[in-house]
């Protein structure tokens, strides 16, 4: 199986960390879909009044896995890990971001990400969350939630910036 394949599929009687980790990069794969063919224009158009652009949800795919991994589990500090302190900030595009800057800052997170989880049980805590402790399942889980939610968000701008 290629990094790029999707798993969740061949995970129907896998276990349940199995399971997980298949959605979770399976909508990983999705979130890095998002800027496939697009422009560097296009991959920053805004077409609505928050910054969510394709761009933009990638760059801030690599904000939730640093929060949710390097700073919940395994307890950097948000500064360490070079993200801002604020969520709505982890939208902002600096000039220096490209769709290739971007997907490879993504890949290089979500791969820190799943070395950090190996070393934790689905039911081990992590200690470093705003919200106290809670387990990398919740985690997981959550993750799964975001991510296709701004999957979806970006298909829609896709969707409208590709008819335009």
């Amino acid at each position: 199986m290629t990094h790029d394949e999707y798993r969740s599929e061949s995970t129907l009687v896998g276990t349940e960390r199995q399971q997980l980790e298949a959605f979770v990069h399976d909508n990983r794969l999705e979130i890095l879909g998002l800027l496939d063919g697009l422009t560097e224009e296009q991959a920053r158009r805004r077409l609505v009044p928050s910054l969510t652009t394709p761009l933009g949800i990638v760059k801030h795919a690599v904000f939730v896995e640093k929060v949710w991994f390097h700073v919940s589990l395994a307890g950097r500090s948000r500064a360490e890990v070079g993200i801002p302190d604020a969520a709505e900030d982890s939208w902002v595009l600096a000039d220096g971001d490209t769709v290739e800057s971007v997907r490879a800052e993504y890949r290089r997170t979500w791969a820190e990400a799943d070395e950090i989880a190996a070393a934790f049980a689905l039911d081990d805590l992590a200690e470093h969350n705003r919200r106290g402790p809670l387990t990398l399942r919740w985690i997981y889980a959550h993750l799964i939630e975001e991510l296709a939610r701004h999957a979806g968000h970006g298909d829609i701008l896709r969707e409208q910036i590709l008819a335009s």
